[in-house]
């Protein structure tokens, strides 16, 4: 099913952007304009701290600012530059296994992204009758990232650094990577306001080659191990591995090399935005003919 749903957002992204490519520029100027738009709304965040439920992420403002160049009245072409923070912890989530590992993180995420828009109806900037238009929105991204944990004192800790998970430390692990590339696809709506600005709702989520946003992934790495030295923040935020009890507190160190579970590396975080946007057009008045 991961699989299948990777094709199917993979193969929405190429299908849009192949329509732009083969659409006659020169015989379908009716309806185009440009635009400059800021948007503000909300991001959320599906991983192993939140595996199935977008509205349990901590809400924080996210906003972005784009420019949008319409095609014809069913075709769009969007460059964009969004930011945004995602927060969860596993003692908020109601399993109890989650809360015993006791993780959690902040990350603040900066992308751009250009994607296409696919209009359902066709949408003119300033047509009287036009008030309100589905379309599906797909494209390319890259974005940056850098998960932190909260100390005690309230402080952020960059996480990456540390190595939660033995990286930089632990013989053949690395650190990841704090970018990577991204496929945005969802759904929204737009209209207009008056001739020159329009607005528009949208939900939009990414596809993502990384499961770190939220610097979880592997098995628990026991620090004696270690081919160097380990950050003196290493303990706490590794997280609490499953067998810790006091009847069993010992078990690491009688049986060194014995792993667990930390998080699930077979399934890749995603996140998202939902979107409230403003337009504004920035190219020549439109024409009234609206028929023609």
């Amino acid at each position: 099913m991961t699989r299948l749903r990777s094709f199917c957002c993979c193969f929405l992204a190429s299908a849009l952007v192949m329509t732009v490519m083969t659409v006659d520029l020169h015989g379908q100027r009716r309806g185009s304009s440009k635009e400059l738009g800021y948007q503000l709304g909300t991001m959320w965040y599906l991983g192993d701290v939140n595996p199935n439920n977008l509205f349990r992420s901590i809400s924080h403002s996210a906003q972005g600012v784009y420019f949008r160049y319409n095609v014809n009245p069913r075709v769009s072409v969007r460059a964009q530059y969004m930011q945004g923070t995602v927060e969860v912890y596993d003692a908020d989530h109601p399993n109890a296994h989650q809360q015993r590992r006791d993780l959690g993180f902040l990350n603040l995420v900066n992308e751009l992204s250009a994607t296409t828009e696919i209009n359902f109806r066709d949408h003119v900037v300033g047509h009287p009758k036009r008030r309100l238009v589905p379309y599906l929105t797909a494209g390319l991204a890259v974005f940056g990232h850098d998960p932190k944990g909260i100390q005690s004192n309230g402080i952020a800790k960059p996480l990456r650094e540390i190595g939660t998970e033995g990286q930089g430390w632990f013989p053949g692990e690395a650190p990841y990577k704090n970018w990577g590339l991204a496929v945005p696809y969802g759904l929204g709506w737009k209209g207009t306001l008056g001739s020159a600005m329009t607005f528009q709702m949208e939900w939009v989520a990414r596809k993502l080659w990384t499961d770190h946003v939220d610097d979880v992934s592997g098995v628990y790495v026991n620090s004696d191990l270690a081919e160097r030295p380990t950050s003196p923040s290493l303990e706490d935020f590794q997280g609490n591995p499953p067998y810790v009890s006091e009847d069993d507190a010992g078990a690491w160190e009688e049986n060194i090399e014995e792993v667990y579970q930390r998080g699930d590396p077979g399934r890749n975080d995603r996140y998202g935005f939902f979107l409230v946007s403003l337009g504004f057009r920035v190219s020549k008045k439109a024409t009234t003919c609206w028929e023609q």
